[in-house]
């Protein structure tokens, strides 16, 4: 399902990618299904009906794969410390008159995105008035993600019967407690231009650094998050165990379409 134009147009998709990583080195240039893991990445996002989607990388081989594809990049510092500070360097070189108002930051390493699922944090933004959009998914009964400290819950206000609402807290922890379901919070963002201005001007506050989850920076000091809800969690890829299930994914929906 495309994006409706009349707030495509004024979003861009932003997506950080560096080559350090600890339990992948260079996961962003892994190839799946034929292309870097990055270019399908990109792909996704055009695939969602954006039409401004450009890659934020802070060494010149993944700027290079991308433009190879047809894509746009911009380098960044390799030092910035997040991907919402890496955006924001690469807002300010490709934009800098201000024409896009809604962006959204989608990780790179989001090879198997349903492209619904990026537009679902756009519209969040575009069609409400939080000034952050994100994603969130339910945990099943008996999941072991329930319990599990690297799964971030999301603690959330709904309405709309549970389709959207917005987030009171983000936690590592089992939460809410009693009986109901639980989320798992998707790390995709959709910002407002002022309030990622705001946000990466903000010091790390005392809830973020505790529970070590970035977006309880905004909610300390008194931004707004809406969650949409999506029914699956993206496959992140982080070790050559989930490479191998992204590859397995991609190369058997090859020549399908994009209806992962």
């Amino acid at each position: 399902m495309a994006v409706a134009a009349t707030w495509a147009e004024r979003a861009i998709v932003l997506i950080p990618a560096r080559m350090a990583s600890t339990r992948l080195p260079g996961k962003p240039l892994a190839v799946i299904a034929g292309e870097p893991m990055i270019v399908q990445v990109w792909r996704r996002a055009r695939e969602a009906g954006f039409a401004n989607v450009a890659v934020a990388c802070a060494e010149r081989e993944i700027a290079a794969a991308i433009e190879a594809a047809g894509g746009a990049a911009v380098l960044t510092d390799p030092a910035h410390p997040s991907g919402s500070d890496r955006i924001w360097e690469a807002l300010g070189h490709l934009d800098p008159d201000g024409r896009f108002d809604l962006i959204i930051n989608l990780q790179g390493d989001l090879p198997t995105i349903a492209p619904d699922a990026i537009a679902a944090a756009g519209r969040v933004v575009a069609e409400g008035a939080d000034d952050i959009g994100t994603l969130a998914a339910p945990i099943q009964e008996g999941d072991a993600d329930r319990a599990n400290p690297n799964v971030t819950k999301a603690i959330i206000a709904w309405e709309e019967g549970e389709k959207r609402g917005r987030a009171l807290y983000f936690t590592r922890a089992s939460a809410p407690a009693g009986p109901g379901p639980l989320w798992h919070h998707v790390g995709i963002y959709a910002y407002r231009r002022a309030a990622l201005s705001r946000f990466v001007a903000l010091p790390p506050s005392p809830l973020e650094k505790r529970e070590r989850l970035e977006q309880l920076r905004a909610l300390e000091a008194g931004m707004t998050i809406g969650i949409a809800r999506i029914e699956g969690v993206p496959l992140g890829v982080d070790t050559p165990e989930d490479l191998e299930k992204a590859r397995a994914i991609l190369e058997s929906t090859a020549g399908k379409g994009s209806d992962r």
